[in-house]
């Protein structure tokens, strides 16, 4: 009987990247990430601009994470300058995962405010994991300018990055509790009740906070 060979491993995966089947696709990933070698890590980071199952592009982010950081992480900090949103997302999600800290400056402004809500929670997570020493209150200022975006899933996703930065995003918290837009102050407000208890539960805190600004509107006390 004739045993395969690494050849024949690798082509099978990366063939299998490419199968029309999630469970293949996702047996390939595996295989990848348990042999690694750096042929896979193009096809692995092409793969994750367009895999559609979310359960086969955690197996693709985890595969990427077992390759050598210095081929991965120049190849994922160009994906993030994709025109397709899904790149820039999942190469956000798997430098956060790698945790290079020299990906840090390629966590531009642009992509902490990108216009799809995807690509721009990966962003806020990848940042409070990979942010420089001394350079957390510039990122919890820009973190601040998105508060009241979005729906629940976005805004818990943006106040567990803030929470993540500690007490150094108090200042922004307060100056966006006066802010003119209710859903600004109700996030705001939240985000703190979290950071003073974080096991209040985000619907709590939300509810609280709007409950605090509805006063806020008709003079009453809190």
């Amino acid at each position: 009987m004739t045993m395969p060979t690494a050849d024949t491993n690798t082509t099978r995966a990366l063939r299998g990247l490419e199968h029309s089947s999630s469970s293949v696709r996702l047996q390939a990933a595996l295989a990848a990430g348990t042999s690694p070698g750096p042929q896979f890590v193009d096809k692995l980071i092409e793969r994750c601009t367009i895999e559609p199952t979310f359960h086969v592009r955690e197996m693709l982010t985890w595969a990427l994470t077992r390759h050598s950081a210095s081929i991965t992480v120049p190849k994922l900090i160009d994906e993030l300058r994709s025109e397709r949103a899904q790149a820039r997302s999942q190469a956000l999600h798997t430098l956060s995962k790698i945790g290079d800290r020299q990906a840090w400056p390629a966590i531009t402004r642009a992509l902490l405010t990108d216009a799809d809500d995807e690509v721009a929670r990966s962003a806020w997570r990848a940042a409070v994991v990979l942010v420089h020493e001394g350079e957390e209150p510039d990122l919890a200022g820009a973190l601040a300018t998105q508060l009241g975006r979005g729906e629940r899933a976005t805004q818990l996703s943006l106040s567990r990055a803030l929470i993540a930065l500690g007490e150094v995003v108090m200042p922004y918290l307060r100056a966006a509790m006066t802010d003119l837009d209710p859903r600004v102050r109700q996030h705001a407000i939240a985000t703190e009740r979290l950071l003073d208890n974080p096991d209040a539960g985000f619907e709590f805190a939300i509810e609280e906070a709007k409950r605090i600004v509805a006063l806020e509107r008709t003079g009453g006390e809190r």
